[in-house]
């Protein structure tokens, strides 16, 4: 499989393709549906040190019901929590078809041991996680070491089982855009995955 191959990009033109999207007038109808769309499609996560089970039921019950005052919004597509609260998402969700979604392999810096990222995958998926968000070795990617991060990828999705897995793209750190295309064209090619940009707060 060839990592390298070049991906030609216009950057420029992908620039002034986006100014002219953000500058466009959407009519009110077509406004309400795509919001109401991008929010069945959202991951309502919490990720921090101090969450508690808690926390994490009182965040379940947002996905189900996200604004009381009006019932019509769709519920969310998952709820995203850290490992340790993955049971306690799962039986909060259970019956509701909202999914549970963790993070795993390390998240958010990936800095462990391939074995590490497999167990804990394993782990997530066992306490009733539906969907895995990985991260990859972001370091190795910069380096150039494609082979490597598409084996860890296709390692994690043997490890998932019938999960589903994301992987996550730290946009951010890819430039210019054609190294962010290289990230978002190979990674599906171990099987069914989706990609993730990060969370915006």
């Amino acid at each position: 499989m060839d990592f390298n191959r070049t991906i030609a990009i216009d950057q420029v033109g992908v620039e002034e393709r986006v100014a002219r999207l953000n500058s466009r007038s959407i009519k009110k109808e077509s406004k309400i549906h795509g919001l109401k769309l991008a929010l069945s499609m959202v991951d309502l996560t919490t990720l921090e040190g101090m969450d508690t089970p808690g926390k994490v039921i009182q965040l379940c019950q947002k996905a189900k019901e996200p604004y009381v005052e009006m019932p019509d919004l769709p519920s969310v597509a998952a709820v995203c929590v850290y490992p340790r609260m993955v049971s306690t998402a799962h039986k909060a969700l259970r019956g509701t078809g909202i999914n549970v979604a963790s993070v795993a392999t390390a998240f958010p810096s990936g800095m462990t041991t391939l074995d590490n990222k497999l167990e804990e995958t394993r782990q997530v998926v066992e306490d009733g996680a539906d969907e895995v968000d990985m991260v990859i070795s972001r370091g190795e990617f910069l380096k150039g070491n494609y082979s490597y991060v598409y084996d860890e990828i296709s390692a994690v999705k043997k490890a998932c089982g019938d999960a589903h897995l994301k992987v996550i793209l730290e946009t951010g750190e890819y430039k210019p855009l054609k190294m962010y295309a290289k990230r978002v064209t190979w990674p599906s090619m171990p099987g069914p995955i989706s990609t993730k940009h990060p969370q915006v707060k």
